[in-house]
């Protein structure tokens, strides 16, 4: 069978074509695999999850008779520290959890601070 001279240049050129539309894709046009994609849907439900339970955190540590003594010893914590004074504290455990939320302490105590 007889193919025509202009095939192969037609064959490259695509071939080059698809590699140079991959490769502009992925690194300026956005295309992500399909485990990045998942990676950052779970990075953002948990954010989500986070930025809901802080104003709960916030309001548990309001009504806790022991929040002035808490809140002093926040305040002396370095910030390295001051996550684990919010987690003793119960104040970032969510409602039917054992353990806290190390990221809802986290931002508990930006919230707490700031105010």
């Amino acid at each position: 069978m007889n193919t025509p001279e202009w095939t192969k240049p037609a064959f490259f050129g695509a071939v080059g074509g698809a590699f140079a539309l991959a490769v502009i894709g992925f690194t300026w046009g956005g295309w992500v695999t399909s485990g990045t994609a998942n990676a950052m849907s779970e990075k953002a439900a948990k954010a989500a999850v986070v930025a809901v339970l802080v104003p709960h955190c916030v309001e548990r540590a309001q009504s806790d008779p022991r929040a002035a003594e808490v809140m002093a010893e926040l305040a002396a914590a370095t910030a390295y520290s001051r996550r684990a004074v919010i987690e003793k504290a119960g104040w970032a455990t969510p409602i039917g959890t054992e353990k806290p939320n190390r990221e809802l302490a986290q931002a508990c105590q930006q919230v707490l601070i700031s105010s």
